[in-house]
């Protein structure tokens, strides 16, 4: 083992393990700031009827799109107020450790443009593999990050399984609306409620 590589790691996971308050504290705000997004677009998608299989997935690709922009600003202007560089080390390892299940999700959105995807069914099943794959990356991304980050990440692995076994339970298809509804309660609601417990706990324990 390169002793270089093993003592820059272990220099990481100490950075990462002093600043976990710190961390704590700038989830609250971008997982808030997700959850309202989430649930906009939850609302908008039902209202505006986006039945269609390449609405449906291209109307999710640009909230995820809308939603990461968001995070980053979020991330960037925290980082700025604290005099701390925005993109550190440890940024770079949470960054590439949440990459693969992201990059997974967005050959999923690249299918929709194949011809054969025109049926409903098909768009029925991006909710359940983005909120698993979703979950995967919060869960590879806990190591640096508190432990509630991971218990989060199997929540939406979980949900994302059992909506998964659902559908494949189903006679018929279910309608498009209900779809732009789960993914508002998913990445909408959870966010929301994860970030306001964040919040709420970091002002209850404050020297944490």
């Amino acid at each position: 083992m390169d002793t270089n590589w093993a003592a820059q790691n272990l220099q990481v996971i100490r950075t990462l393990m002093e600043r976990t308050a710190i961390y704590r504290r700038a989830l609250a705000p971008v997982m808030i700031t997700l959850g309202l997004i989430g649930s906009l677009a939850g609302g908008l998608g039902w209202g505006l009827e986006l039945d269609s299989t390449r609405r449906f997935g291209l109307f999710w690709t640009a909230v995820c799109g809308v939603a990461l922009t968001s995070a980053l600003l979020l991330v960037r202007r925290q980082a700025l107020r604290d005099a701390e560089p925005f993109w550190s080390l440890p940024t770079r390892r949470v960054s590439q450790a949440v990459l693969p299940p992201l990059a997974a999700g967005a050959v999923t959105v690249a299918a929709l443009f194949l011809p054969r995807w025109q049926d409903s069914l098909q768009a029925w099943w991006l909710p359940p593999l983005w909120m698993i794959l979703y979950g995967c990356a919060l869960h590879a991304a806990a190591f640096f990050m508190p432990r509630g980050m991971k218990l989060f990440g199997w929540l939406f692995i979980l949900a994302g399984s059992g909506l998964f076994l659902g559908l494949s339970t189903l006679g018929g298809v279910p309608p498009m609306r209900l779809a732009h509804a789960i993914m508002g309660v998913a990445f909408g609601g959870l966010h929301l409620v994860y970030g306001i417990y964040l919040y709420w706990t970091e002002r209850a324990n404050p020297a944490a």
